[in-house]
C-alpha cells in the first residue's frame, strides 16, 4: 500500500508531486537521494516511479534496478496486480536491451501474477504482448483476439492511455493482415489522442514511434510526413516544465518552483532549474525525441532535404539510449545512402559498416554501392540473402526497396528473368500505397526498357506518383529513363528535356555522379566525361561487352582482330578493378555506358 502523502518525507511527497506533473528529472533525483541513506525505505509505489523516472533520465540500468526492488515489494505484499504491471514493464525493458531470454522470463511472471486475476487494466498489457506474439507466429486470428480483449479492457477501465494504444494495437492486427483502409482509419482515430494532448508522456511518445513505424512499414508518406512533423515538436517541448494534462484532478500548476526545490541556476527559457544544487544532468528529458527523429530522418532522405537528414543521423546516434540502438543502426544506414547517391563511396561504406555492426542488415544500399563499385556478383549475393533473411513481412516499403534493387541489378548483369520476377512481387505489394506504385512503375518501366518493349506508359505513371509524392530523386531517375524511352522513339528534344530536368534535380540534391551521367547524355559526346579512364575504343568494346557481345562478335562489330579485343577488355578489367565480364556489365549499366 501507497504511505498516504500526509505520512510520506517531504522530498517523496515533492517527488509524487514532479512525478504526477511528468518533471521527470525532479522526480529522479529527489527519489533517488532519498533512497540513498541506509535508514529511508520506498514503497514499491514509489519505487516504480523511482523506475519511471530512471528511464526518463536515461538511466536505464537504475531504471531496471528499481522495477526489480518494485516488483519484489509488490509480490511481497501479496498485490498482484503491483507485481504483474512491474513484471511486464521488466519484460519490455529486458526486450530493448537486447535480452530475449530475461524478456521471456518476466513476461511469464507477468501472466502469472495477472492472469488469475479479475479483469484489471494490467490485463491490457499482456494482451498486447498476446497479439505481437501472436502476429509473429503468423497467427492473425489469435492477434485479433487478443486486441479485442485488449479493447474491451480499456474501455471499462476508462484510461485514455490505454484506450489509443489498445486502438493502436488493433490497427497494426488490421495493417499486417492487409486490412489497410480499416487499419489506417483506425491509426488515425488513435493519433487524434496524441495530437490533441490527451496522453501521458509515456503514451504519446510510444504511440508516435509505433504509428511512424506502421506509416513506413506502410508506405503511407502523407501520414509520415504530417505525423513525424508533430512528433519532432512534442519532442522539442521543455520537458523539465512540462504538465501531463490541464485537466488532470490535482494537478498544480507549474509556477517555476517547482514544489519549493532550491534552483541550481537559469534552465532553458530563464526558469530556475528544478533540480537540487550540484545534481548532475540527466542523461536525457525524453528518451523518445532520438526514437522519433529517426523518423524524421526517413522522411527528409525522402523529399531530399538531405543536408538536414545528414545532420539529423548524427543526432540520432547522440540521442538514443542503450535500449534503443536499433534507431542508431538505422540512422547509420540513412546516412549512408545519402553519401553513396552523393558519390562519397568510402564515406558509405563506412556508415552501412557501422549499421552492420549495430544488428541492421545494410541493404539494399550495400548492394548498390557495391553495382556502383563494379562488383556485381557482391550486388547478386548480398540482395539475394537480404530477401531470404527479412523477418518482418509486414514491411512492405522495406520489401519493396529490396525488390526495386533486385530488379536494377539484375537488369545490370543482363538477367532480365530475374529481374521480371522481381518486378512481378513489386507489383503485388502496390495496390492502395502510392509510394510502392510508383516504385513498381519505375521498376516495370526499366524492364520494358531493357526488353525493347514500349516504356513510356509505366514510366509516366512512376513519374506522375514520385512527383505527387515530391521525392525528387527518385522523380529525376524516372526521368533519366524517360530519355531513354524517347531516343529510343527517336524523340531527341524530349530527352533533351528531360536530362535537363533530372539533371537540375541531381545537382540540387548534390548526386553528383548521376549529375555527371546527365551532363553527358546532353552534351551527346563521352569522350571528356567516360569514368574509369577509359579511352573512347575502350567503351565502344565495354558497351558491345555488356550487350552480350563475344570476342568474336565484339571484333567484326568494330573491324578489328579477337587479339586487339582482348587487349582492350585486359586494360578495362585493369582500370575498372573488376575480374569478369559480368562485373564489367555493371560498371557499364551503373555509369551510363550501356
Amino acid at each position: 500500500m501507497a504511505v498516504p502523502v500526509e505520512e510520506a518525507a517531504p522530498a517523496v511527497r515533492r517527488a509524487r508531486d514532479a512525478a504526477s506533473r511528468e518533471s521527470w528529472a525532479e522526480a529522479y533525483f529527489l527519489l533517488r537521494d532519498f533512497d540513498l541513506h541506509p535508514s529511508h525505505a520506498l514503497t514499491p509505489e514509489d519505487l516504480d516511479i523511482l523506475a519511471d523516472a530512471a528511464w526518463w533520465a536515461g538511466h536505464i540500468d537504475e531504471s531496471v534496478a528499481a522495477r526489480l526492488r518494485s516488483h519484489a515489494a509488490h509480490a511481497a505484499a501479496d498485490d498482484h496486480r503491483g507485481a504483474g504491471h512491474a513484471a511486464w514493464w521488466l519484460a519490455f525493458e529486458y526486450r530493448c536491451m537486447g535480452r530475449p531470454a530475461a524478456a521471456s522470463g518476466w513476461l511469464h511472471r507477468a501472466r502469472h501474477h495477472l492472469e488469475r486475476e479479475p479483469e484489471c487494466p494490467e490485463q491490457c498489457y499482456l494482451a498486447w504482448s498476446n497479439a505481437e506474439e501472436a502476429l509473429e507466429h503468423r497467427d492473425p486470428d489469435a492477434a485479433l483476439a487478443a486486441v479485442l480483449r485488449m479493447n474491451r479492457i480499456a474501455r471499462h477501465s476508462g484510461n485514455p492511455d490505454l484506450v489509443a494504444l489498445s486502438r493502436q494495437a488493433h490497427a497494426a492486427v488490421l495493417l499486417a493482415n492487409g486490412r489497410r483502409a480499416e487499419g489506417l482509419a483506425l491509426l488515425d482515430d488513435a493519433m487524434c489522442a496524441v495530437t490533441a494532448g490527451e496522453l501521458s508522456g509515456m503514451f504519446t511518445g510510444w504511440l508516435y514511434c509505433l504509428a511512424l513505424t506502421e506509416c513506413m512499414e506502410a508506405a503511407d508518406l502523407g501520414r509520415a510526413v504530417e505525423w513525424t512533423s508533430a512528433a519532432m515538436t512534442w519532442c522539442e517541448a521543455p520537458w523539465a516544465q512540462h504538465v501531463r494534462r490541464p485537466d488532470a484532478p490535482g494537478t498544480p500548476v507549474d509556477d517555476g518552483t517547482m514544489g519549493g526545490t532550491r534552483s541550481a541556476g537559469p534552465a532553458p527559457g530563464g526558469a530556475p532549474s528544478p533540480l537540487p544544487a550540484g545534481a548532475p544532468a540527466p542523461v536525457t528529458d525524453n528518451p523518445f525525441r532520438g526514437l522519433c527523429r529517426i523518423h524524421h530522418v526517413e522522411v527528409l532522405d525522402l523529399l531530399g532535404v538531405w543536408e538536414l537528414a545528414e545532420a539529423e543521423a548524427a543526432r540520432v546516434c547522440e540521442e538514443v539510449l542503450p535500449d534503443s540502438l536499433e534507431a542508431a543502426a538505422e540512422a547509420h544506414y540513412k546516412a549512408g545512402e545519402i553519401r553513396r547517391r552523393q558519390g562519397r563511396l568510402d564515406a558509405a561504406a563506412v556508415s552501412y559498416g557501422h549499421a552492420h555492426e549495430l544488428g541492421r542488415i545494410p541493404q539494399p544500399g550495400l548492394a548498390l554501392l557495391r553495382l556502383a563499385q563494379g562488383k556485381a556478383d557482391a550486388a547478386v549475393a548480398g540482395l539475394k540473402l537480404a530477401l531470404a533473411c527479412q523477418s518482418d513481412r509486414h514491411d512492405l516499403l522495406g520489401r519493396a526497396r529490396l525488390l526495386a534493387a533486385q530488379s536494377e541489378v539484375a537488369l545490370a548483369v543482363r538477367d532480365v528473368d530475374g529481374a521480371a520476377a522481381a518486378v512481378a512481387e513489386l507489383e503485388t505489394l502496390a495496390p492502395g500505397a502510392p509510394l510502392l506504385g510508383a516504385m513498381a512503375d519505375t521498376a516495370r518501366g526499366a524492364l520494358a526498357l531493357a526488353r525493347h518493349e514500349p516504356a513510356h506508359r509505366p514510366l509516366r505513371r512512376a513519374l506522375a506518383g514520385w512527383l505527387a509524392l515530391r521525392v525528387p530523386y527518385e522523380a529525376a531517375q524516372v526521368r533519366m529513363l524517360l530519355a531513354a524511352a524517347d531516343r529510343a522513339e527517336g524523340d531527341d528534344e524530349a530527352a533533351r528535356l528531360e536530362l535537363a530536368a533530372a539533371r537540375s534535380t541531381f545537382e540540387r540534391l548534390g548526386a553528383l555522379p548521376d549529375a555527371r551521367r546527365a551532363t553527358a547524355l546532353l552534351a551527346g559526346n563521352r569522350r571528356r566525361t567516360l569514368p574509369g579512364g577509359l579511352t573512347e575504343r575502350e567503351a565502344e568494346v565495354l558497351r558491345l561487352v555488356a550487350a552480350g557481345g563475344s570476342n568474336r562478335d565484339i571484333a567484326r562489330a568494330l573491324t578489328i582482330s579477337e587479339h586487339t579485343v582482348a587487349r582492350h577488355l585486359n586494360n578495362i578489367f585493369a582500370k575498372l578493378d573488376v575480374a569478369s565480364r559480368t562485373a564489367a556489365t555493371a560498371y557499364a549499366y551503373a555509369h551510363g555506358l550501356a
